[in-house]
């Protein structure tokens, strides 16, 4: 028979701490991606030729119209690092995908 304690347990020691992901940041890259997917359709960002450079341009837009002043996209009225964040997102999930298609 086990023992039961007034406190549970549970073994998350080393796993990663989503808990430390500021929400306000996730729901402004969130809403990036859901103006893109209306503007252009689910997961179109995949498929962009080129998308490596032209990702890594988009994101630098964003940056430099940030650090000059401009809050939020005119088009969008999201804050542009949102859309910079969303942009390494991108990135990110290329290199990844990229060394998988290399590895397999």
């Amino acid at each position: 028979m086990s023992e039961h304690s007034e406190s549970g347990i549970k073994h998350d020691e080393g796993k990663l701490r989503f808990d430390l992901l500021p929400v306000e940041a996730l729901e402004a890259e969130v809403a990036v991606l859901t103006h893109g997917a209306k503007k252009y359709a689910d997961d179109n960002w995949k498929h962009v030729p080129d998308r490596k450079n032209r990702y890594y341009a988009a994101c630098m837009r964003h940056l430099v119209a940030w650090r000059g002043g401009e809050q939020y996209d005119q088009e969008t009225g999201i804050n542009h690092l949102a859309h910079a964040k969303c942009c390494l997102s991108f990135l990110i999930w290329g290199d990844e995908n990229e060394k998988k298609d290399h590895y397999d």
